[in-house]
C-alpha cells in the first residue's frame, strides 16, 4: 500500500488517490465548506461518483441534480462536469482507465 499526499485542488478543496492501478484509480475529494467549487471540466476516463458525505450540486453536461450521502452516479467520457458543495462533504471517484495526471 502506498500513501499518496493530499492535494490542495481549490478554495476548501482536497484530492487524495486513495488506490490506483493502470486500468482503474479511487480518488476521495474533500470539500471543506459549503460553497465550494469542483470546477466544471472534462476527461477522456469514464468516472464512477459516490457521495460519502456532504450534500452537492452537481451539473453533468446541460443537467443539474442535487446529491446527498449514499447516491452515486457515473459521468461517461467528455461530459463537462463540476459541483456546488451544499453541505461539507466527501466524494469518492473512480476513473478508468486511472487519471495519471494526478500521480
Amino acid at each position: 500500500m502506498t500513501d499518496f499526499p493530499v492535494v490542495k485542488t481549490g478554495e476548501d478543496v482536497t484530492r487524495q488517490v486513495l488506490s490506483d492501478h493502470p486500468k482503474m484509480m479511487v480518488v476521495a475529494f474533500r470539500f471543506a465548506a459549503e460553497g465550494a467549487i469542483g470546477a466544471l471540466h472534462n476527461h477522456p476516463h469514464v468516472q464512477s461518483t459516490y457521495v460519502e458525505k456532504g450534500r452537492f450540486r452537481f451539473t453533468l453536461g446541460d443537467v443539474e441534480r442535487e446529491v446527498g450521502p449514499g447516491d452515486s452516479f457515473v459521468i461517461p467520457s467528455d461530459i463537462i462536469h463540476g459541483c456546488v458543495c451544499l453541505e461539507p462533504g466527501t466524494l469518492i471517484d473512480c476513473f478508468t482507465p486511472r487519471r495519471d495526471d494526478f500521480l
